[in-house]
């Protein structure tokens, strides 16, 4: 079965959908599942370089008081889904396009959800800036891929790849993420349980196979 999603690598909520996918497949016995991850962007008019974290978290979500019960929030889905969120630690606010451009590339290589998880395990755990290119190489690296990462980063590699993923995105008017479509017919919006997840796995099975239409782009 292909499940395409669409997430951002500085979303919480897909760290939390990643990881309830991730359960559901494993308790439903389903090992040959085809997972492509999509760009979707939150937060696509940040420089470059990113910007400082506490300023742009209060800047979104108003006083300190207001970001710390958003945090709690999502601490409390985190340890549901054995993620111990780690706010305190993260100093920038990345622009994700190289992220997601070297998750392009992962994705040839057989090692998008390895990177995909490393990434945020980065970002959200140990407050590491997802959006400097000598970090994204180190972490590519320790997931195992290969090539020239850093010469490959500093290249417009891939970057068409992402806007393709940021026009269907709009087209499909996806406006949260992260955002499943099973099968290319069966369609599930934010981190739900592993029992709602398994619901949706099932009822993608009883649909008729819609063959190359299954692809998303």
């Amino acid at each position: 079965m292909r499940i395409d999603v669409f997430s951002d690598v500085v979303c919480p909520w897909c760290f939390v959908g990643k990881r309830r996918l991730d359960a559901a497949l494993a308790a439903a016995g389903i090992t040959d599942a085809a997972i492509h991850y999509h760009a979707f962007q939150l937060n696509p008019d940040l420089p470059p370089g990113g910007v400082d974290r506490q300023e742009y978290m209060h800047r979104k979500f108003g006083d300190a008081a207001n970001v710390e019960r958003i945090h709690d929030r999502v601490r409390e889905a985190g340890k549901s889904a054995g993620i111990e969120f780690r706010f305190d630690r993260i100093t920038r606010s990345p622009n994700t396009f190289d992220a997601h451009r070297l998750l392009v590339l992962a994705d040839t290589q057989g090692r998008q959800s390895a990177l995909k998880d490393a990434l945020m395990r980065a970002y959200f755990l140990e407050g590491r800036d997802i959006g400097d290119r000598a970090v994204l190489s180190d972490i590519a690296s320790q997931v195992g891929m290969s090539g020239d990462i850093p010469t490959w980063l500093a290249s417009d590699a891939a970057a068409d790849e992402v806007r393709a993923d940021l026009t269907t995105a709009a087209r499909l008017e996806i406006s949260g993420v992260p955002f499943f479509i099973f099968g290319g017919r069966y369609a599930l919006a934010g981190a739900q349980p592993p029992e709602v997840f398994a619901q949706a796995l099932e009822a993608a099975r009883r649909l008729p196979d819609p063959g190359s239409a299954a692809a998303i782009g």
